[in-house]
């Protein structure tokens, strides 16, 4: 079972061995077009009411971690939910991207959204992105891990085994498929992308997933409950992956809003969260697969911590245009 890292659980090595964060975590700054009068990290609710928004249709959209095409149905009971919840028409958005998501929120397009564990802090700071919960399993834990795979008969049987093979990566703001296993490959193994290893990029976990499975790709970072979904949908085989890395626990998808949406219409998309009955949906039935099994409270301060760590690590900044 996953480990709660609100509850202080998550590991230690992993934060000082794997990514060689600062004992002092550099200052994380919001876009200057937003405030944070209250310090919490996250943008602040207009006052002024000429600066809010209140769409007679929400848009969501889930992150791009898999084909957009599988979880149309899948969310649909839940947002069919929310629009009983808040009165509002409720539309799927199957982004392509982890980009096209940023942008279609910075630009006003998207009004409630899960961001994917990397692409959080970039969501907050650039599109004022507010997330206020986390999929959990039924006692309250959640999380996942970046695991490095290869397949059966590769030649891999240690990280150090990838020196001078193709590596693959999904896209370069996720964090268990890029910026964690790239920043573990250099400070734990002294291996450097384009010098020790050539990195390509997928797109997404679960191309990288059938990439190694079909032998595409001697090795990939990937996100371990997307590893297990594909696994129970029979899209790939136990048989042919194999674990040579796996690391310590990890937020997973944040769920939240845009900040400029009406104070009481985010009241009550955080109530359609919290109230949706799991019990028989669609949404149970497939991400039970990966241990989840409700909606938990988060916050950006506590949570994603150690992400914007790792961030610090890796010399990520957060240039919004």
């Amino acid at each position: 079972m996953h480990q709660s890292i609100r509850n202080g659980l998550f590991s230690a090595a992993l934060i000082t061995a794997v990514i060689a964060a600062p004992a002092a975590q550099a200052e994380f700054k919001l876009d200057p077009r937003f405030s944070d009068a209250d310090g919490d990290l996250v943008a602040d609710i207009p006052t002024d009411e000429s600066q809010l928004v209140d769409p007679a249709t929400l848009i969501f959209a889930y992150t791009p971690v898999e084909d957009p095409a599988v979880y149309a149905d899948v969310w649909k009971g839940f947002l069919d939910h929310m629009e009983a919840v808040t009165g509002k028409r409720v539309q799927f958005f199957p982004v392509q991207s982890n980009a096209a998501q940023l942008e279609a929120m910075r630009a006003g397009r998207l009004h409630v959204a899960g961001f994917n564990t990397g692409s959080n802090p970039i969501a907050v700071a650039c599109a004022g992105f507010r997330p206020f919960a986390m999929m959990a399993s039924a006692d309250g834990s959640f999380g996942y891990e970046m695991e490095i795979i290869t397949y059966p008969g590769s030649g891999i049987e240690k990280v150090e085994d990838i020196k001078g093979k193709q590596m693959a990566f999904t896209q370069e703001t996720s964090n268990s498929g890029f910026k964690a296993p790239s920043a573990l490959l250099k400070s734990e193994f002294g291996m450097v992308a384009g010098t020790d290893y050539q990195p390509v990029f997928s797109g997404s976990h679960d191309t990288s997933i059938i990439g190694v499975a079909n032998k595409d790709y001697p090795a990939a970072a990937i996100a371990n409950s997307v590893k297990a979904r594909m696994l129970e949908r029979n899209v790939v085989r136990e048989d042919q992956l194999k674990v040579v890395y796996t690391s310590g626990t990890f937020p997973t998808t944040g769920y939240g809003v845009v900040y400029n949406l009406k104070p009481e219409l985010q009241e009550k998309i955080k109530e359609a969260f919290f109230s949706f009955p799991w019990e028989g949906s669609a949404l149970a039935e497939e991400f039970s697969k990966s241990g989840e099994a409700k909606f938990v409270e988060i916050t950006f301060k506590d949570d994603w911590s150690v992400i914007r760590q790792i961030d610090e690590a890796s010399n990520v900044s957060y240039a919004c245009q």
